[in-house]
């Protein structure tokens, strides 16, 4: 009979637990100010979804400084940037097999390069401010030219276009091939 009190009591707080670390999980992320976004569109019959976290700009200067350039980057906040294809595609002539990949991009003044990396799920940066992108698993990186854009964008955002996708970001915007 004591066993069964000892028992249930122990059910009920590991599962007091559990609940209380997922409402704290859930409450951390809607109270983070780079809000989690979803990017997703058709590019050529796949499905591309990207994952990211959005900071703002609040006034600061993004590119070359907040963003050094020549300095890989998360490609967003918090947790590493998730890009997602339903089937094989291409990006810059180089072949992407279907999958999930953490994004990273390295800016440039002049050309910016893209990483698609195999390991997901960790966070962007590790405490010394350099990313968690571990060279041996790049799958693929490609070049793309950036650009100024029309108008100033205050939240970082992704956009899956029927040509490939858009990074958009202060006054810049960095499009990026897909086939």
């Amino acid at each position: 009979m004591k066993s069964g009190f000892i028992t249930k009591g122990i059910v009920l707080t590991m599962t007091a637990m559990l609940i209380s670390s997922l409402v704290w999980a859930q409450q951390d992320k809607a109270s983070r100010p780079s809000q989690p976004q979803t990017a997703t569109g058709k590019v050529d019959g796949a499905t591309i979804t990207i994952n990211y976290s959005s900071p703002s700009v609040k006034g600061r200067k993004i590119f070359g400084d907040l963003v050094p350039f020549d300095k890989v980057w998360r490609a967003g906040a918090n947790e590493a940037t998730i890009f997602e294809t339903d089937k094989a595609i291409k990006i810059d002539g180089k072949s992407l097999p279907a999958g999930k990949y953490s994004l990273y991009a390295q800016p440039g003044e002049s050309e910016w390069t893209f990483f698609f990396n195999s390991e997901v799920g960790q966070w962007g940066i590790k405490r010394t401010g350099d990313t968690t992108k571990d060279t041996a698993k790049d799958v693929l990186s490609v070049k793309a030219k950036p650009a100024k854009s029309a108008s100033m964008t205050e939240k970082l955002v992704y956009e899956v276009t029927p040509k490939g996708f858009v990074l958009r970001w202060e006054n810049t915007e960095v499009p990026v091939s897909i086939k």
